[in-house]
């Protein structure tokens, strides 16, 4: 989900053709504010799923790191970047900000935590198989 969203739909859907900037801008807000939801949902699971998994290092950093994330991105980055593209829609110029760009920045970190956790839960599920 988060390769296909952050990475292909946010960046394609401005090539496509009759897509102004307002509208992919709408487009974009409604779909980051869903792909949130379910990362809280997800990331739940996760949290519920390695509750009792504390003592693993790597997974525990893992999954702290990704709380983290998403913690500054919805309730610190999504609300600036929606206020943003409000502006943007009733004709206004926003200032400039490094905010969009923290945001990459944190979804390319979610994503190399993401497959850091995935590698060691793999790795203990094969430790506990021998």
């Amino acid at each position: 989900m988060l390769l296909g969203i952050s990475f292909l739909e946010a960046p394609l859907k401005f090539q496509a053709p009759k897509i102004t900037l307002e509208l992919g801008l709408g487009i974009g807000k409604i779909v980051f504010e869903a792909l949130n939801r379910i990362e809280i949902i997800l990331l739940t699971g996760i949290v519920l799923a390695n509750i009792y998994d504390v003592a693993k290092s790597k997974i525990t950093v893992s999954i702290i790191i990704l709380i983290a994330i998403l913690g500054i991105q919805t309730f610190y980055l999504l609300p600036i970047l929606s206020e943003r593209i409000v502006l943007f829609q009733s004709g206004k110029t926003p200032e400039p900000s490094n905010h969009h760009f923290i945001y990459i920045a944190l979804e390319i970190l979610k994503l190399l935590t993401l497959l850091v956790l995935g590698l060691s839960k793999i790795k203990q599920l094969l430790i506990r198989q021998n």
